[in-house]
């Protein structure tokens, strides 16, 4: 009990203490920019309510998820077979060094070019971001099998599908969740380029719209909503991960606990 009460203050000690900073930091402040932290408090209940969650929100987090799970999947297919096969790693590393170099928000505009204003874009925006965290994460995962095992899967005739779903993925899954980790945080980031760019709905239109209309504590209730989805996403994703690893995490604590 002890160590659960421990652990929980050490999680809400720093939220708390940076809130109270900028709530003190505020409490006089009359810059229209810099609004206090109490009128903002205030004003998100009558600007964020259920309507406004369900056109402006729902339709961040569906895009969000579309992009993401489009660049989960092909950085993990593409990731396998450029990590499995040398010849194959050779020719596409110059091409991903080129690629990975280019700045997504960049491609905004050729993006929009091909695809339009819709909800297209905003989701090839989102893939063509976090697609790259995952390939590389996936390509050094694989290159990392233990060849070892690899001759003993071969030996006993494990092969093809198979060996991949039991061995390469397995062995390379903690390196392939290092890297939908960060996909999922430079999503979010696009999520809200995009939206900012061409929309019609969505956290980041929303938030502009704020701004231009000059309403300071409205779109800083914005930015809050912002943040408080990246929390929740990373509290999903953690739980997610868990599950999944939980092999790996058990191996890791009990190799720390061994002498």
């Amino acid at each position: 009990m002890r160590r659960v009460l421990l652990r929980l203050f050490f999680v809400v000690a720093l939220p708390v203490v940076l809130v109270a900073g900028w709530w003190a930091a505020s409490n006089g402040s009359t810059d229209p920019f810099w609004p206090p932290l109490r009128t903002i408090a205030k004003t998100f209940p009558d600007v964020w309510t259920a309507d406004r969650l369900r056109t402006d929100v729902l339709p961040s987090i569906l895009r969000l998820a579309a992009g993401y799970a489009l660049a989960a999947v092909g950085g993990v297919v593409l990731g396998t077979v450029i990590g499995s096969y040398r010849r194959v790693r050779a020719v596409c590393e110059p091409v991903l060094e080129f690629l990975r170099a280019v700045p997504p928000p960049v491609l905004v505009p050729i993006i929009t070019l091909f695809a339009g204003i819709g909800d297209s874009m905003k989701i090839v925006v989102i893939a063509s971001g976090c697609v790259w965290p995952i390939l590389l994460n996936t390509v050094e995962g694989v290159r990392a099998v233990d060849s070892v095992m690899l001759e003993t899967a071969r030996s006993y005739g494990i092969t093809g599908v198979a060996r991949l779903r039991n061995l390469v993925l397995r062995s390379a899954s903690p390196q392939i969740f290092a890297g939908l980790r960060q996909a999922l945080s430079i999503g979010i980031i696009l999520m809200v380029i995009s939206e900012m760019v061409a929309a019609s709905n969505g956290i980041g239109f929303t938030i502009v719209q704020f701004q231009r209309s000059f309403a300071i504590p409205d779109m800083w209730t914005g930015i809050l909503v912002l943040g408080l989805l990246g929390f929740l996403l990373s509290v999903v994703f953690r739980l997610v991960e868990r599950r999944v690893l939980g092999w790996y995490h058990g191996l890791r604590a009990s190799t720390r606990r061994s002498p």
